[in-house]
């Protein structure tokens, strides 16, 4: 799993969250960085408000959070989902000695990122994508 560090880095980035079920997210700097929250059906809903989208905690689960807005959340993207944000960009995930490596394709050149696990090589991938398109 991504952490804040690196999830603040793709927000900062432009990364743009579309929440739907099952996205993982934090709630940095409200003593809550080492929870992890999911959007569930149930228990977490993201809800259209006049004064914009906020992620709405339902029930007793969790303490006396109501809700939050969406821009104080710092989704968490799974390897699925940076793998399809790479787009046409992804060539190859492979697992070496010691991580992963992901290979990209961007303006004509060949790009790779190793990293322990496979979707901080991802990330990694993502962040050099999203900073040429800028």
């Amino acid at each position: 799993m991504l952490g804040v560090q690196v999830a603040r880095q793709l927000k900062a980035a432009g990364l743009a969250w579309k929440p739907q079920l099952g996205d993982r997210f934090a709630i940095p700097d409200r003593d809550l960085d080492d929870e992890l929250f999911v959007l569930s059906n149930m228990l977490i809903q993201v809800h259209d408000r006049p004064e914009g989208r906020i992620i709405a905690f339902n029930g007793t689960t969790e303490w006396a959070l109501d809700d939050v807005d969406l821009g104080e959340a710092l989704w968490l993207p799974r390897e699925d989902q940076l793998r399809e944000l790479l787009g046409g960009t992804f060539r190859e995930l492979r697992r070496e000695p010691g991580g992963h490596l992901v290979r990209v394709e961007l303006l004509g050149q060949e790009h790779t990122f190793t990293a322990a696990h496979a979707e901080e090589a991802y990330a990694a991938a993502l962040l050099h994508v999203l900073a040429a398109a800028f």
